[in-house]
């Protein structure tokens, strides 16, 4: 039994079968990429047709429509096809951004028309559960305030001594000029 092994491990690290610097450089200039030419598609509506069109192919459609059944969110479906048509020269990367709104609505559309609860962006649920922290959060804020309102201490949450303190205390003036604390000139300007 043989293990095989390469002649360079570096090699192997450096050839993750993306193009090194420098290659478009030494590519050859008669036969460009697919992305290196002019766009097929320069207007945001021409491209959306094309996607919903793509999208109702029966193989897409279903292959589509399975991916959001089993959770994918629609960015991720989006940035996918975008991506997609990006490589294949179907336009350049400013309509392919333009796009990702109209995308993501149209695959939106579709779902809700299969009956299918979509993700929209990973992360949701947990943006969710924030949320409702959040909104636990400002429930107890307001039932905070309400209790300032009313001014009120809780029977028995404080002795009785201290409420009758509490009831004495004078109760601030807003047209009552403020106090000034008394200050101290402890500055070499102030022993002049």
């Amino acid at each position: 039994m043989a293990i095989e092994t390469t002649d360079s491990p570096i090699d192997t690290r450096i050839s993750l079968g993306r193009a090194i610097p420098g290659q478009g450089m030494t590519t050859d200039p008669d036969n460009p990429s697919p992305w290196e030419k002019p766009p097929e598609y320069t207007e945001l509506g021409e491209a959306a047709e094309y996607i919903v069109g793509y999208l109702l192919e029966e193989e897409t459609y279903l292959a589509v429509m399975e991916a959001i059944a089993n959770g994918t969110p629609l960015m991720d479906i989006t940035q996918g096809l975008l991506f997609k048509g990006f490589t294949e020269g179907k336009w350049n990367p400013d309509l392919m951004m333009l796009l990702a709104e109209p995308v993501c609505y149209i695959l939106l559309a579709f779902a809700e028309r299969a009956d299918i609860d979509a993700v929209i962006y990973s992360g949701e649920k947990e943006d969710e559960e924030d949320e409702a922290a959040i909104f636990n959060t400002k429930l107890n804020m307001e039932k905070l305030n309400r209790f300032k309102k009313t001014s009120k201490v809780p029977a028995g949450a404080l002795p009785k001594e201290i409420e009758k303190q509490l009831e004495n205390l004078p109760a601030p003036n807003l047209l009552d000029k403020p106090e000034e604390p008394e200050r101290i000139d402890d500055s070499l300007l102030g022993r002049i």
